[in-house]
């Protein structure tokens, strides 16, 4: 049997697109992925659900600007009536980037962004990241997914703590709604701050800063590098940064870099959680929620080394449970927790914390 007729175990794709040649090259790309196989294409929304109907496909990669019925609608009726998982694409661009969060938001597992220039400087960064994303969505649990969109967050009370406090948070695949649910139930006046790693490229995580700063009780911004560390805001890591914090003169501040990647990705949980242990020690929570891979377990287990907390988020509430699985696994979470109670969690975890100058380590 040839590669583009599939075999018996393969997943089976559906590429929706408008664009003849962009159906052709995801198309080509999927192909040639192991495990993977084209099922079919459709050029609009209304023919996608006709031919999601027809085919039952494992995943649909969805393009958002269709003619007759968009992405969104496709989005909504499918996770409606026939929920699989969906792989959006989107430009690098502003419009793009409020779009691929917002095809998140409806139920879509991942995003992949669409070649910003010419196609044969794009094409590897492309093709290695729609496999990457096409691994995530058959990894997810699409009844989380569902679940989440009904979710109400209850706000909790804050700690009563003094002295310096930090928590720091990672995700991926299912992240942007899982941190949004968190954020939400954490208090205006939570005594710490708070440091996230989200898995998103360059041009992505600006929007998401903006639209979390939107709906969470706590300002959250992009960070830029420099900043000092202060209780009750929150900093995002840009996409293609490592974030990490270091005590100057007495301040801990952010810093950025662009070194290596860790786990395939830039920025990295294992680049700040330890970053956070060295310098808030056992004034430190680390937070582990929903995410493709391994990123943040070493980190983690950094952070509980240090005499800090940890949590995991548990697999039943997690669209992927690879991040927080992982972290278990090694034994770096100390509390494994729904979603809907992380955000209890962390302020069970800061008001346990040691007093400010005491020797917590292990």
């Amino acid at each position: 049997m040839s590669r583009s007729e599939g075999g018996a175990s393969d997943t089976t794709v559906l590429v929706v697109d408008d664009s003849v040649f962009m159906r052709r090259m995801i198309s080509d790309m999927i192909d040639r992925f192991p495990g993977f196989h084209v099922a079919g294409v459709a050029s609009d929304g209304q023919e996608a659900l006709r031919r999601i109907a027809e085919l039952e496909p494992d995943v649909v990669t969805l393009d958002i600007e269709m003619p007759r019925l968009d992405g969104f609608g496709v989005l909504e009726r499918v996770m409606s009536s026939r929920p699989r998982p969906i792989v959006v694409f989107s430009a690098y661009t502003d419009t793009g980037s409020a779009a691929a969060l917002r095809a998140l938001d409806l139920g879509a597992v991942d995003f992949v962004a669409k070649p910003s220039g010419p196609i044969s400087f794009d094409l590897g960064r492309v093709e290695a990241r729609l496999y990457e994303a096409l691994q995530a969505a058959v990894a997810a649990d699409v009844g989380v997914l569902i679940a989440e969109r009904t979710l109400e967050a209850e706000p909790v009370v804050a700690p009563a703590i003094s002295g310096e406090a930090a928590v720091a948070i990672a995700a991926s695949t299912g992240g942007p709604r899982a941190l949004s649910h968190v954020l939400r139930a954490l208090p205006t006046n939570l005594g710490a701050a708070v440091l996230i790693v989200q898995h998103m490229p360059p041009g992505f995580t600006a929007t998401l800063a903006a639209r979390l700063s939107g709906v969470a009780s706590l300002p959250v911004v992009e960070a830029s590098g420099g900043e000092s560390v202060e209780p009750d805001r929150v900093w995002l890591a840009p996409g293609d940064f490592h974030m990490r914090v270091r005590r100057i003169e007495g301040t801990v501040k952010i810093t950025l870099d662009q070194r290596e990647s860790m786990w395939g990705t830039r920025p990295a949980a294992d680049a700040l959680f330890p970053s956070v242990a060295e310098a808030f020690g056992g004034r430190s929570v680390g937070v582990v929620l929903t995410g493709m891979g391994r990123d943040g377990a070493n980190g983690l287990a950094a952070i509980r080394a240090s005499g800090g907390r940890t949590i995991a988020q548990d697999e039943a509430t997690s669209v992927v449970y690879g991040m927080p699985g992982r972290a278990v696994e090694q034994g770096a979470a100390e509390h494994v927790v729904s979603l809907d109670g992380i955000a209890g969690a962390i302020v069970e975890c800061l008001t346990e914390l040691p007093a400010p100058g005491a020797n917590a380590s292990q």
